[in-house]
């Protein structure tokens, strides 16, 4: 797989022209709002009764905000998945080393659609209460293939400086040369192999305490790779 190769699939998601407007852009969308004439005699009764329909029928909001997430890995290596609240900060809030290579990533995303599901076992006392970002192995499932396990990550020595490298980067995808850092998680080749990465915002929606979803987001919503990663406290896939 080529330098090239990577960015014809990977470049595609981003328009750096319009890279500063991104933030300001894609941030809360709220639903349309509608004004509807009443009656005095029949305003109260109608509000009362709408408020008390909406405190039984609807169900929560999800709570939605706007991440940095960074996926980078060497060419022959496993794919990390980092978020960061601040890309200036070297501790994110979020790693994990999904069982999936780099070249297969690129395969899969191929298509402009990449769905990453990563299941606990709901069963375990320890993983039944404990937040979702605690959780230290996941079932993962790629596009619907059983692919592995992934495993949460402190970061390291090496990871931090990957992160001190892509300051700089706000929406973007390159490659680092090889040889590039040392230490902690560093990987087998990782020395003689070149580190490809991809930083964009996602949209981080929190449904539940047992249901996290991070999507990417596209700059000026204009077409390209569709790319989320879910973490999910469910049995339903674990015997797939």
């Amino acid at each position: 797989m080529t330098i090239d190769f990577l960015r014809r699939f990977f470049l595609p998601c981003f328009f750096p022209s319009s890279t500063a407007n991104t933030t300001t852009s894609t941030t809360t969308h709220r639903p349309p709002t509608t004004t509807t004439a009443t009656s005095p005699s029949s305003s109260t009764t109608s509000s009362s009764t709408s408020s008390r329909a909406a405190a039984t029928v609807a169900p929560p909001r999800p709570s939605k905000s706007m991440v940095i997430g960074t996926i980078f890995g060497n060419r022959g290596g496993h794919v990390w998945f980092c978020v960061q609240h601040d890309r200036l900060s070297t501790k994110p809030s979020l790693l994990l080393e999904f069982p999936i290579s780099t070249n297969d990533l690129v395969r899969e995303m191929r298509n402009g659609l990449l769905r990453i599901a990563l299941e606990c076992n709901p069963h375990r006392p320890d993983l039944a209460r404990c937040p979702l970002r605690s959780v230290p192995v996941w079932t993962v499932f790629c596009n619907g293939r059983k692919s592995g396990f992934a495993a949460r990550r402190r970061a390291g020595e090496r990871v931090r400086s990957v992160l001190k490298t892509m300051r700089c980067v706000s929406v973007g995808a390159g490659v680092i040369p090889a040889g590039f850092g040392s230490g902690q998680h560093s990987g087998k080749g990782s020395r003689s192999e070149e580190l490809m990465y991809m930083r964009a915002n996602f949209e981080h929606v929190v449904g539940s305490a047992d249901s996290e979803s991070f999507h990417l987001i596209n700059p000026d919503e204009g077409p390209g790779q569709e790319l989320s990663v879910f973490l999910l406290r469910s049995g339903l896939g674990l015997d797939r």
